[in-house]
């Protein structure tokens, strides 16, 4: 089954609601938001999707973007919707403790329903990490121990944990267990490694091209063959989406077994009122064939 959904950054928690209730009712699958925690002043480090497009013009961070907690937003939206999926597109793990992390999603798994899809990242802002008092090296291993914890704690069962960075006596979060699907975030040969091996699903940084998109996902599924995973593995792929764009264009990514797919919710969600913004994202989903394939008018 082929799913369409949305993603955003850099809007206000307002707008985003209005925009979840939309994609909600148009029949949109997933909203997927991004995040970071602060914004430097200035800062020198390179987003690691530097060779693939950008959507935003600029700066991904500067004093002008809007940022929000994305757990405490889609909390909000889990409660003015009825079937969005609710993704995270990523949220940086190292830069919290796992407890903590594990708290909050735990919430929001539950009174969603089961909606979240909670998609991680290592970061790539040494400055955001350096104002936050947590090691840039070693990210990448910090992170996947989030993960090991963050599991542990999903499982319902009392555990105690000694690692490398994380080290703690018996605790327990929760009474029972809840299934939250963790989405690894990145392109590079190490990170499509990572997200076969450890992940549940995967999804693009940046917004590849159709070439580099069919690439990216038949690695992952050669790797996911060379570690003895699963055949379900979901593999959400950004498309850049244009005023020409139909869903016939979206069909030849389904033809190569993209089915996952994800565009950039400003192709539609534009206006000067939330009047204009439904109206036009309404017409974007008749032209990609949302409200079609679900049967609604």
């Amino acid at each position: 089954m082929s799913t369409l959904g949305l993603c955003t950054y850099g809007t206000t928690p307002h707008d985003a609601l209005e925009l979840a209730r939309a994609a909600d009712e148009l029949g949109f699958d997933a909203l997927w938001l991004g995040e970071h925690v602060l914004h430097p002043a200035a800062y020198a480090s390179e987003h690691p999707s530097a060779g693939t497009r950008q959507h935003h013009s600029g700066p991904i961070v500067d004093d002008t973007t809007e940022l929000t907690d994305p757990l405490a937003l889609h909390a909000a939206i889990a409660a003015v919707t009825e079937r969005l999926r609710l993704g995270t597109a990523v949220y940086v793990t190292a830069l919290r403790h796992p407890l903590h992390t594990a708290r909050s999603t735990i919430t929001v798994q539950e009174l969603s329903c089961g909606r979240l899809l909670f998609g991680v990242g290592a970061g790539w802002l040494e400055e955001e990490f350096a104002a936050l008092d947590v090691p840039f090296a070693g990210r990448f291993s910090r992170t996947d121990e989030c993960v090991e914890i963050l599991r542990k704690a999903w499982g319902g069962e009392s555990f105690s944990h000694e690692g490398t960075f994380y080290r703690f006596d018996e605790v327990r979060l929760h009474p029972r267990p809840v299934a939250v699907p963790v989405v690894y975030g990145g392109n590079g040969p190490r990170a499509l490694a990572r997200a076969a091996r450890l992940g549940d699903a995967w999804i693009s940084s940046g917004t590849p091209t159709f070439e580099e998109a069919v690439e990216l996902v038949g690695v992952l599924r050669r790797h996911r063959l060379e570690t003895g995973g699963n055949a379900e593995f979901p593999c959400y792929v950004r498309v850049e989406v244009t005023e020409e764009t139909t869903a016939a264009d979206l069909e030849r990514y389904r033809e190569h077994g993209l089915d996952d797919l994800v565009v950039w919710a400003d192709a539609g969600w534009k206006g000067a009122t939330v009047a204009e913004r439904r109206a036009n994202l309404a017409a974007l989903a008749d032209r990609l064939g949302v409200r079609s394939a679900l049967g609604l008018r």
